[in-house]
């Protein structure tokens, strides 16, 4: 994430809101960050937030993207064809993080989650700002770009930390969940993800699902619901 401070056309997302709902955050004993989809807002994957937090003190953050279109194309696209969009949006997610953590929710009790293109900035996110986060739910969704360099997250993670890239996700429980025949999200990638999230640390408990297309089921939704409840 670059230090200078991005102009508005290469920040589109910037002055959209930041949907908060659940407990408040002042009061809460855990956070959950959640990415909607191309097409969807961060209303609607509040809904879901609402779910997954059940009666836990849980405050949700959702932020919205510009047009409800985080990027242009297709999260398989060359990276620089989805800019500004991607980079803008890494920051919207780092933004909500943010208000998290500068309301004292350490990281380690934040879980960052999405579905569709919002679970591909999510995945994208936490490899490139890795830390010890409360959680990562990457649902029907996997890293970003033509092709994945699992050495080039190593080395960046490594030089994050200044340290192992092994240690950079300290062990932060990840959550993969996809069709094997999904239209957007090869299953390929899915595997690409986890081995990435693995070499930087992460507990990942990857699921594919034989012919469940593009969406949530309940063995999903539950399994992200046990991760918040570990929060809290």
């Amino acid at each position: 994430m670059s230090g200078r401070t991005p102009h508005a056309g290469d920040d589109p997302h910037a002055d959209e809101p930041l949907v908060t709902a659940g407990a408040a955050v002042e009061a809460a004993d855990a956070a959950v960050v959640l990415v909607h989809g191309r097409g969807a807002t961060a209303r609607s994957i509040v809904e879901f937030g609402e779910q997954i937090a059940g009666d836990g003190d849980v405050a949700i953050f959702a932020p919205q993207a510009a047009a409800n279109t985080w990027y242009p194309n297709s999260f398989l696209a060359p990276v620089a064809d989805n800019e500004p969009g991607r980079s803008s949006g890494l920051r919207a997610v780092g933004r909500a993080v943010e208000a998290a953590t500068d309301a004292g929710i350490p990281t380690e009790r934040v879980l960052v989650g999405g579905f569709s293109q919002g679970a591909c900035l999510a995945s994208e996110f936490v490899a490139r700002n890795p830390t010890r986060y409360g959680g990562l739910a990457v649902l029907s969704g996997g890293l970003i770009g033509e092709s994945i360099d699992r050495d080039d997250y190593v080395s960046h993670a490594a030089a994050a930390v200044d340290g192992e890239a092994a240690d950079a996700l300290a062990g932060t429980p990840a959550f993969l969940g996809c069709s094997d025949v999904d239209p957007h999200i090869p299953e390929e990638r899915v595997h690409e993800t986890t081995e990435v999230l693995e070499a930087l640390g992460g507990d990942v408990d990857e699921r594919i699902y034989e012919g469940m297309g593009h969406g949530i089921n309940e063995e999903e939704t539950d399994a992200v619901s046990a991760m918040v409840t570990d929060l809290v």
